[in-house]
C-alpha cells in the first residue's frame, strides 16, 4: 500500500503548537461510526487532498461551538486521578505513536488492530472524533478506525419516499460490536488514567484550554446513550443534488426522512445506521466505560 502523508490535527493558527490502550475505547465511542459507511448527508464529495509531503494539509478541527467561547472550567468534574495516577514518564504526544501502537497491538493483538484501528496520530484522532460526535458533523478523516466493508444498503428505490435502511445492513457492523465488546475495560480505563495527559494535551491542541477532556468524553457518552431507538423500520432519502456532473457514489448522500432524526447529532445518527440490536450492544459498552469514567459525584448519580 502507497504511504500515506502525516495528518495535521492542530487549529490552523501559528500560535498552536502514548501509549494507549484506553484509546481504543475512544475508538469505541467514535470510530463505530466510519463503519456504518454513510458520511453525513450534506458532506461534499470531494477527492482527498493533493499529496505534499514538504506540507501536509492541515486536517479539519473539531467543530467550534457556535457560541461565545467556554469558560475556563477551575476544576475537572470527573477528575481522572480517581481511577489511577498519572504515568510520569509519558512520551511527547508528537512523538508518541510508536509507542500507542505497539500498546494498542500489546493490549489486542497485532490482528485485530490491523483489522479495525489507524494507529498513526491515534491519540488525536480518538479525541478530535469523540469531541465531534456530539455536535452535527464529524469529519471523516480524523476517524481513529478502518472503513466498513460493503456499501450502506436500503430497501426499495434509492429515490423512492419509502426508502428505508435494509435489515441486512446490520450484518456489516457484526464484526465491529463484537470487537467493542472484546476490550478489556479494566486493563484499558486504568491504561486511559495513567496515560491522560496524552489526551488533555490532544484536547487543548483542539482549541479548549482550560476545559477537561475526561469531562467532554462523560457529556458524549451521555448524548450517545440518549440516542432514541424506533421502534420500526427507518426512513431515509437521498440528498438532492443539482448539477450536469453525475453523482458517482450516491450512497453516501443518505439523509433521514424523519426531520427529527435527521436534526440529531452526528454520533446519535451513527448509531441509528447501524441497527437497533447493534445500537444496544454498543450502549451497553458504552455505559459500562461512563461508569468508570465518571468519577464526579454529579456524573456518577446521572448515570444510577
Amino acid at each position: 500500500m502507497p504511504e500515506k502523508d502525516p495528518v495535521d490535527f492542530r487549529p490552523p493558527q501559528p500560535s498552536s503548537r502514548a501509549w494507549v490502550g484506553w484509546v481504543v475505547m475512544a475508538a469505541l465511542v467514535a470510530g463505530a461510526a466510519w463503519w456504518f459507511g454513510w458520511r453525513p448527508a450534506h458532506a461534499p464529495e470531494a477527492p482527498p487532498p493533493a499529496a505534499d509531503a514538504a506540507a501536509p494539509a492541515p486536517a479539519p478541527a473539531a467543530e467550534a461551538p457556535a457560541s461565545a467561547p467556554l469558560a475556563e472550567a477551575s476544576a475537572p468534574a470527573n477528575p481522572v486521578e480517581a481511577l489511577a495516577p498519572a504515568d510520569a514518564a509519558l512520551p511527547a504526544l508528537a512523538d508518541s505513536d510508536a509507542a500507542v501502537a505497539q500498546a494498542l497491538r500489546d493490549l489486542l493483538g497485532a490482528q485485530r488492530v490491523a483489522q479495525f484501528l489507524l494507529p498513526d496520530g491515534f491519540v488525536r484522532r480518538a479525541v478530535a472524533t469523540v469531541d465531534n460526535l456530539a455536535r452535527s458533523s464529524a469529519p471523516a478523516r480524523l476517524w481513529p478506525v478502518q472503513p466498513a466493508p460493503e456499501r450502506f444498503l436500503v430497501t426499495g428505490a434509492a429515490d423512492a419516499p419509502a426508502a428505508t435502511i435494509a435489515p441486512a445492513n446490520a450484518a456489516r457492523y457484526h464484526a465491529f460490536v463484537a470487537f467493542a465488546e472484546g476490550v478489556p475495560l479494566g486493563a484499558a480505563v486504568q491504561l486511559y488514567a495513567r496515560l491522560y495527559p496524552l489526551f488533555q494535551s490532544a484536547y487543548e491542541e483542539l482549541g479548549y484550554p482550560g476545559r477537561y477532556f475526561n469531562d467532554r468524553l462523560v457529556a458524549v457518552l451521555d448524548v450517545l446513550l440518549a440516542t432514541p431507538e424506533p421502534a420500526g423500520p427507518v426512513a431515509v432519502q437521498l440528498t438532492q443534488v443539482k448539477g450536469e456532473v453525475p453523482s458517482t457514489r450516491p450512497w453516501v448522500r443518505y439523509e433521514y426522512a424523519d426531520p427529527q432524526l435527521e436534526s440529531l447529532s452526528s454520533g446519535q445518527k451513527m448509531l441509528l445506521r447501524m441497527g437497533p440490536d447493534n445500537a444496544r450492544r454498543l450502549k451497553a459498552v458504552m455505559t459500562e466505560l461512563r461508569r468508570r469514567v465518571a468519577t464526579g459525584a454529579v456524573a456518577k448519580a446521572k448515570g444510577d
